[in-house]
């Protein structure tokens, strides 16, 4: 049975051509005729029909500003289009592919398989008691288009979406498609690029509307779909516990970002409380729609009796209300005076929910009610799915983790404790352990944590954070804000001062309580290299592991791709991380701590930005406890979540891949990974890492980045909140990861996900490997294989021809010390990753390597219009509106800014 009346082809077809009549109604037959002739040259030349792109140099030699600023509207405008009707075609796939039952990658197929080897339904149920799946939502500022456009493509998206049903009226298609012509016509009316910068309540709002609108509605279908697996394959129940829980870092990440103020965060935890209470009480009024039940036909059951008698005694008089209102009708009563319960977390009256866990007791009493009565349908259909809800989302709609850089912590403590006559700054590494363990343990306060005057400004903020967060914990529940990361972590001291700071603001209380987990991030090399040492001095510590006994003795620790990857090249990065999750997983299992990895990803394969069900399978089986987090950001964030069917989609797959990856580590705890493998995969990336870093070091390099990218533009783009460099020095090192991957990708010369892969492997064989064992790791090793694929996709969304626009704008000296290089690595690269895949293509998805057909005639123009603007040392206002806006269109193209 076909369940659409379109199809992608149709719906690209029809988008453009509505474009194309809005371009001619709007502007001029002229503007449009000019699109067409470049479009139709970029076409042909793609498909070998020109020997050249001169017609379009030509076409681009002849535009006014406001001509370019038409073009690179058009193509901008096409690809917001044609990603919505991509997204579409997902949507339709899913669906055909869940009616069919060919649909790879469900819980379905996860139970099925657990079936098959032979799980029984204890083994089941412990495998869901140790799954805890937190992605986590940042505000990186790697989201290139406006809020207005993604309102106004949002509307496109659902009128597409009315218009592939399969049975329209000629009325209702005409009016679809009036309705349709009027918001692209809105769309190509509104400007693109910001005209001011994102503030953090703009990125707190924005992760909020994720949550809300899709995520908040869909958890429980998830749910669902793994409960009926599990009914239709096992004769006797399996218990579902909590799987999911939603994070953020909007409004409460620090490093870096001098805007996230505490009133910000206390604003961000106020705000997203509001919000899930309205969403609680919305559907508690929905439930009481449903649950309309007669005295005279129930048995209500003495826990249900009491539990109804004793929350009137709680709310006398909305229980007079709710007697008069529903007098025969007991579970009305009950949920309206719910629905009064949650109302009152927000104010001062007495009645209120202390937590979420008494409105789920409450939720848990109707439901035993119910079943009682022989209505287990209705608790299925109405109250599981609002229990799973309240399990997820709490009070907070997401939690909250504070993060900050470790100087900052140091530098406070330093200036803090010399009031109090206490050298701090002279004191060498295991003397501050010493001290601030002392400190810890002691009674007395050591500090006035209240008292921030006379300090520097940033010491002031981190007294300041410290102390609100102890009144917030006690305003919104330790849930609400648990976890505190500490980036550039380099020192055991570097855990303990975040300790001592919360213990002086109460927040611990050793032993026997600590209100949050202290999360290391690992990021440079340094650290990476004395993880052992670090870990084991904090685990024999007396007053680290009494804070790890009160935290159920788990060690969250948080991985950095991002800046892994900027300073030692992607096989290098990548290898290092592995090595470090298995030593990370062995030092916890010697110490008997529990280890939940956080897995700092970014958007893009160079940021560790793979699929999360694919990164989940390619896990070292030692660090496959069954818990994972891992950051979600950017445009990699709306690709997910904002189509509730493609998020229900996503959250399926990354069940399917933990419960799977769960049972096969406890099937196999410690891979068997041959050591000849291992051998390989370290002697590719040693040669990698040096052939990164020569050419980083390179004189000229830093020179040549910034001439031959649009890096200038990048970081004057209104992107995000947060600065695009942690100073104003001209560095690589000093360079934000996004911006400097985001750069590469315009470019299309995507230096951070492929340079040096050919170097290491090459260098691997030099030094007597071969290939054949090179091709056996790609297809039995997953880790290996999933390294390989995606540098394969990096490369094949890279263009030589097109790069070579962008090295020309560099002065002859420095373009002639590195592009040559980057080339041949490229070429290198795609010789030796066909060898070891066995295929002429570099992608392994038949799919998107039609995706990438489709799109590349469209994104040239930007990119060389890009070029000609970037070559210009003086531009006119319109011609920079037109610059930035190329960068916009080239981010749509290329679905990725990094």
């Amino acid at each position: 049975m076909t369940l659409h009346g379109r199809e992608l082809t149709q719906d690209v077809r029809e988008l453009g051509e509505l474009l194309g009549v809005v371009i001619e109604e709007q502007n001029s037959e002229d503007a449009f005729e000019v699109v067409e002739t470049i479009r139709n040259n970029a076409i042909g030349y793609r498909r070998g029909e020109e020997d050249s792109r001169d017609p379009i140099h030509d076409e681009l030699d002849r535009l006014s500003p406001e001509m370019q600023d038409v073009v690179a509207r058009a193509f901008t405008t096409y690809f917001e289009l044609v990603n919505l009707a991509e997204e579409r075609e997902r949507v339709r796939e899913i669906r055909e592919g869940v009616q069919s039952g060919e649909l790879s990658e469900t819980v379905e197929e996860a139970v099925e398989t657990l079936s098959a080897e032979g799980a029984d339904p204890d083994t089941v149920e412990e495998i869901l008691e140790d799954v805890m799946i937190e992605p986590t939502f940042t505000a990186h500022p790697t989201e290139a288009r406006r809020k207005t456009i993604k309102a106004k493509l949002w509307s496109v998206g659902k009128i597409i979406q009315d218009l592939d049903q399969i049975r329209l009226t000629d009325r209702d298609e005409r009016r679809l498609k009036r309705e349709l012509r009027a918001e692209v016509t809105s769309l190509w009316q509104t400007p693109q690029v910001r005209d001011r910068r994102p503030d953090v309540t703009d990125e707190t709002l924005n992760i909020q509307w994720y949550l809300e609108n899709s995520l908040f509605d869909i958890i429980s279908e998830v749910y669902d779909e793994l409960e009926h697996a599990l009914e239709e394959t096992y004769d006797s129940e399996v218990d579902v516990p909590k799987l999911y829980e939603f994070r953020s870092w909007a409004g409460s990440d620090r490093d870096g970002n001098p805007y996230v103020t505490p009133e910000v965060t206390h604003e961000t935890l106020d705000r997203q409380r509001s919000v899930v209470l309205e969403l609680y009480r919305d559907e508690l009024k929905r439930l009481s729609g449903v649950l309309s039940q007669d005295i005279d036909n129930l048995a209500l059951g003495e826990p249900f009796a009491e539990n109804l008698e004793a929350h009137k005694e709680q709310l006398p008089g909305v229980a007079n209300e709710v007697e008069e209102r529903y007098p025969d009708e007991p579970y009305r009563q009950k949920l309206k005076l719910m629905r009064e319960s949650v109302l009152r977390v927000d104010d001062v009256r007495s009645g209120a929910y202390d937590d979420d866990g008494e409105l789920l007791a409450d939720l848990e009493i109707i439901a035993e009610s119910l079943r009682a009565n022989n209505a287990d349908e209705i608790v299925q259909a109405h109250v599981d799915p609002l229990i799973r809800k309240v399990e997820t989302f709490g009070f907070s709609l997401a939690n909250l983790d504070l993060r900050d850089h470790r100087e900052k912590h140091t530098n406070a403590l330093i200036e803090t404790l010399d009031r109090e006559g206490i050298d701090y700054e002279s004191m060498d590494e295991d003397e501050r352990v010493e001290f601030l363990t002392e400190a810890i343990l002691q009674d007395e306060p050591v500090i006035d944590i209240g008292e921030a005057e006379g300090l520097s400004e940033d010491s002031q903020k981190v007294l300041t954070l410290f102390s609100e967060a102890a009144h917030w914990q006690r305003e919104y529940g330790v849930d609400a804000i648990d976890t505190y990361a500490i980036s550039w972590f380099e020192e055991a001291s570097h855990a303990l001062e975040v300790l001592f700071l919360g213990d002086q603001a109460g927040i611990v209380d050793l032993p026997g309580y600590c209100g949050f987990d202290i999360v290391p991030l690992f990021e440079s090399e340094y650290a990476l290299t004395r993880v052992r040492e670090m870990l084991g001095t904090l685990f024999e510590n007396e007053a680290y592991s009494q804070a790890l006994d009160a935290r159920n003795n788990t060690q969250e620790i948080l991985l950095g791709y991002s800046d892994s990857s900027k300073e030692n090249g992607y096989l290098a990065a990548n290898w290092e991380l592995y090595r470090n999750q298995k030593r990370m997983a062995n030092i916890c299992a010697d110490f008997d701590v529990n280890l939940r990895l956080f897995h700092g990803r970014g958007g893009s394969i160079s940021r560790g930005g793979v699929p999360m069900h694919e990164a989940m399978l390619a896990l070292p089986n030692q660090t496959v406890n069954g818990q994972i987090k891992f950051t979600e950001q950017g445009e990699a964030i709306a690709e997910k979540y904002a189509n509730p069917d493609v998020a229900e989609r996503n959250l399926e797959q990354m069940l399917n891949a933990q419960v799977l990856a769960r049972y096969n580590a406890m099937q196999n705890p410690v891979e068997d990974i041959p050591e000849e493998w291992i051998e390989a995969f370290e002697t590719a990336a040693e040669h990698a890492r040096a052939e990164y870093r020569d050419l980083l070091e390179t004189d000229g390099f830093v020179e040549y980045f910034e001439q031959a990218t649009p890096i200038t533009v990048i970081e004057n783009l209104n992107m995000g909140s947060r600065p695009a460099s942690r100073s104003e020095d001209r560095s690589v090192e000093d360079l934000r990861a996004i911006p400097w991957v985001f750069s590469w990708t315009q470019a299309r010369c995507i230096v951070p996900g492929w340079y040096s892969v050919a170097t290491g492997i090459q260098g691997y064989l030099d030094d007597g490997g071969d290939m054949e064992t090179l091709q056996e790791m790609y297809e039995e090793w997953p880790y290996f294989g999933t390294i390989l694929d995606h540098a394969g996709m990096t490369l094949a969304k890279s263009d030589m021809e097109i790069a070579t626009q962008y090295a020309d704008l560099a002065d002859d000296d420095v373009r002639e010390r590195i592009f040559p290089r980057i080339r041949n690595e490229y070429e290198e690269s795609v010789s030796l990753l066909r060898e070891i895949s066995g295929r002429e293509t570099l992608l392994n998805r038949p799919w998107l390597e039609e995706n990438l057909q489709r799109r590349n005639p469209y994104v040239d123009p930007l990119n060389l219009l890009q070029t000609r603007l970037l070559a210009q040392s003086h531009l006119t206002e319109t011609e920079r509106r037109t610059l930035r806006l190329t960068v916009h269109g080239i981010a749509a193209g290329m679905k990725n800014t990094g």
